[in-house]
């Protein structure tokens, strides 16, 4: 008998969930919405939205339009009731910002300028910055639901080790990170992040299959293959800036040669413009650095080839038939019905795209290439942002004793 009210008390549990989920991905909804797209009756739906209100899960937010008779009770979601801590972690920044359950940044994006390749103590920073800003954002620690947490590397998805970064501690990223924090912690690659916010908020809704590119000082990718993330055996599908595509090349970060990234990532963008430069390339982006080599960044960059600087366009021009090369081989193995890009990268437009897709026409089948849209992602850089507080949301109200 007591197995069976467990079992009865799992089955509520999980449509209260089904409904909060539907309202955090779909929106606010009526009770005969909910009604149809969770195959209900009216009356269990009613004592369902009586039992979150009561809990303060979800509100009333208006009415609806009437076919006839009483106009419909529009229900949604607390956005006051939880709040989700989601930082995004690179090689050479953290970003932190506090979203609350309508997905609506309550500050400002801190941004950090130490990252997993530039600060020894980076648990202990974005420990310190992140309790300051939910301290300076007014909430309680317990208001907290978790903290959609995404970095780059080599994420083994079974046992939780990022073989790039922080493998010495011997510890998955849900370990290391849950020591930081009182509330839970939900850990994800940083480009699988992005696929889950395209996917959630973005372009990529309602598609089966799908590239997204991440560009900034490495590449990263993550693919939605029919309707479903893709991960492979390990976790460790996407390297796509580790395909060798220069015979003896330049001395990649992951220790081998020729790969991708060392001729069209962020970080040899930045190179190719230090030494064209100091060779003498005719620029403006000397001064708008300041004729600082170290000042020069992508931002800067991006600045002059949008002001004209023709040096800075051909460094785009370069990286986008670069990375087009590798799209090719990509759009020939997956036959994809849209390619995202994002990442900072991504804010070049069609400095980048026009180079990107002239490169794609001479490499790729017609055929196939007709069948692939190319876009930058709408989200820019809060995509894995976004990707973590979906990540945080998602797994809470799965869990069946969340309520």
């Amino acid at each position: 008998m007591a197995a069976l009210a467990l079992s009865d008390r799992t089955k509520k549990n999980r449509k209260l969930n089904q409904l909060l989920s539907m309202l955090y991905h779909e929106g606010n909804k009526s009770i005969p919405d909910f009604s149809k797209s969770l195959h209900l009756s009216i009356p269990t739906v009613t004592r369902m939205l009586e039992e979150l209100t009561e809990v303060e899960f979800i509100i009333q937010v208006g009415e609806g339009d009437s076919s006839g008779g009483r106009k419909p009770v529009i229900f949604g979601l607390n956005p006051h009731k939880n709040y989700v801590l989601a930082i995004d972690i690179s090689r050479y920044s953290v970003r932190i910002a506090i979203v609350n359950l309508k997905n609506e940044f309550i500050t400002e994006v801190k941004n950090i300028n130490q990252g997993l390749a530039s600060s020894a103590d980076l648990l202990q920073v974005i420990k310190n910055e992140s309790l300051n800003l939910i301290e300076k954002a007014g909430v309680k620690s317990e208001k907290i639901l978790g903290a959609g947490i995404t970095l780059p590397g080599l994420i083994d998805f079974r046992t939780g080790i990022n073989y790039t970064y922080f493998s010495a501690t011997g510890k998955s990223l849900k370990q290391l990170f849950s020591e930081l924090f009182t509330f839970p912690v939900f850990v994800e690659h940083d480009t699988k992040a992005m696929a889950l916010a395209e996917s959630v908020f973005g372009l990529a809704k309602g598609k089966e299959n799908v590239l997204c590119i991440v560009l900034g000082s490495g590449i990263g990718m993550s693919m939605i293959l029919g309707g479903r993330p893709y991960r492979g055996n390990s976790g460790f599908a996407g390297e796509f800036g580790h395909i060798s595509v220069v015979e003896n090349g330049q001395l990649c970060f992951c220790g081998k040669l020729g790969c991708l990234e060392t001729i069209a990532s962020g970080d040899t963008l930045l190179q190719n413009a230090r030494e064209g430069l100091t060779a003498g390339a005719a620029s403006i982006i000397g001064t708008l650095s300041n004729n600082n080599a170290e000042k020069i960044s992508l931002d800067v960059i991006l600045q002059a080839a949008s002001l004209g600087d023709q040096f800075a366009i051909s460094l785009l021009s370069n990286t986008g038939e670069a990375l087009g090369k590798g799209l090719a081989i990509l759009i020939h193995l997956f036959n994809p019905e849209l390619i995202i890009i994002g990442g900072p990268l991504s804010k070049a437009g069609n400095l980048l795209l026009d180079a990107i897709r002239q490169t794609l026409n001479k490499h790729t089948i017609g055929r196939i290439l007709k069948d692939t849209s190319i876009v930058t992602s709408d989200l820019g850089e809060n995509a894995m942002l976004m990707g973590g507080i979906a990540l945080a949301v998602e797994t809470y109200f799965e869990n069946e004793q969340s309520l």
